[in-house]
C-alpha cells in the first residue's frame, strides 16, 4: 500500500446558509439539541461494543471515545446550568432515521454501513461547528464550537479507521460516496422551522445567508493509504 496520507471527502453538499441564521437566532435550542447529540453519540458507540461483543480491537477503540462524547455532554449541560436553561426533551429532526433506514442489515455490511454513517454524522456536526465557531455573535458559544472541532475530527476519522482495518478501501470507498448522498438527501428534506432548529436539521434554502456555508465542502479526513 502506498503510505502518503489520503484526503477522504465525506459531505456530498455543504450546509444551507439558511441553517446557520436559523442556529444564530436560536441558540438556546441548539444548544439544548447538541446536549442530546453528545448523548446520543455516546450510545451509538456504547451500542456498537455491545452488538460486537468479541471485537476487542473495536472495544478498544470505542471506549475512549464513548467518554469523550459523554465529557462532551456534560461541559454543555453545565454551560446551559449557568445560564439557566433547562435540558428538556425535543423532537428530533428527520436527519438521524434517514441515515438509519440506508444502513444494510446483514453482516458483515450492517457494521460497514454502521461505522460510515457515524462519521457521516460526526463530519457534519463538525462543519457545522466551525460555522457556529465563526459566526455566532456570542463569545462563549464561539469559544465552545472552536474547542470542539479537534475532536470531533478525530471522531470522524476514527471511524474511517475502523472501516480501513476491515474492509479494502475501495469497499469503504464506494460505500461512502453512497452513504454521503443519503446524507445530502437528508438535509434537503422538511425545513423545521426557525423555532425548532435542530444541529442536524435543514436550513431554509432561501436564507440569505454570507457564503460561509461552503465550508461544508471540505469536511475530510486524513487516513493512510
Amino acid at each position: 500500500m502506498n503510505d502518503a496520507p489520503t484526503r477522504i471527502k465525506w459531505l456530498a453538499t455543504p450546509t444551507r446558509a439558511g441553517w446557520l441564521e436559523q442556529a444564530i437566532a436560536q441558540p438556546e435550542l441548539l444548544l439544548i439539541d447538541h446536549a442530546h447529540c453528545e448523548r446520543k453519540a455516546a450510545g451509538v458507540a456504547l451500542q456498537l461494543m455491545f452488538r460486537y461483543p468479541g471485537d476487542a480491537a473495536l472495544a478498544e477503540q470505542l471506549s475512549p471515545l464513548a467518554r469523550e462524547e459523554l465529557e462532551h455532554f456534560e461541559l454543555v449541560l453545565a454551560l446551559l446550568a449557568r445560564r439557566g436553561i433547562p435540558l428538556r426533551p425535543l423532537a428530533a429532526s428527520p436527519y438521524g432515521s434517514e441515515l438509519a433506514r440506508a444502513v444494510r442489515r446483514e453482516e458483515p455490511w450492517r457494521q460497514l454501513d454502521s461505522f460510515l454513517v457515524a462519521g457521516l454524522i460526526e463530519a457534519r456536526s463538525h462543519e457545522r461547528m466551525a460555522l457556529l465557531a465563526a459566526h455566532l455573535p456570542d463569545p462563549e458559544l464561539r469559544e465552545l464550537y472552536a474547542a470542539l472541532l479537534a475532536s470531533e475530527a478525530r471522531h470522524f476519522g476514527l471511524y474511517w479507521l475502523l472501516c480501513e482495518q476491515r474492509w479494502p478501501r475501495a469497499v469503504v470507498v464506494e460505500r461512502l460516496e453512497h452513504l454521503a448522498g443519503v446524507e445530502a438527501v437528508a438535509l434537503t428534506g422538511a425545513v423545521l422551522p426557525d423555532r425548532s432548529v435542530r444541529f442536524h436539521s435543514a436550513g431554509n434554502p432561501d436564507g440569505t445567508g454570507t457564503g460561509t456555508a461552503q465550508v461544508g465542502a471540505a469536511s475530510s479526513c486524513s487516513s493512510r493509504g
